[in-house]
C-alpha cells in the first residue's frame, strides 16, 4: 500500500506522525511528508488510522 499527501490540504498537525511515526515526518514547512513508500505489512493498520484520523482528510490510499 502506498500513502498520499495532498499539501494543498496537510496543515502540519502532526496526527498522522504520532499514530505513525515510522510512516509520517513533517518536512520543514510543517507538511506530512510519506517516509516509508511502500508503507511495510507491520505498519499498514496505523497507516490506515492515520488517514483516517487526518483532521484535515490530507491522506490517502493509494494501491
Amino acid at each position: 500500500m502506498r500513502v498520499v499527501v495532498d499539501r494543498d490540504r496537510c496543515e502540519g498537525n502532526a496526527v498522522c506522525v504520532r499514530i505513525a511515526p515510522e510512516v509520517f515526518t513533517l518536512d520543514d514547512d510543517d507538511y506530512a511528508v510519506v517516509t516509508a513508500d511502500p508503507v511495510p505489512g507491520g505498519q499498514q493498520a496505523l497507516a490506515e488510522e492515520a488517514i483516517a484520523e487526518c483532521p484535515r482528510a490530507a491522506l490517502s490510499r493509494k494501491d
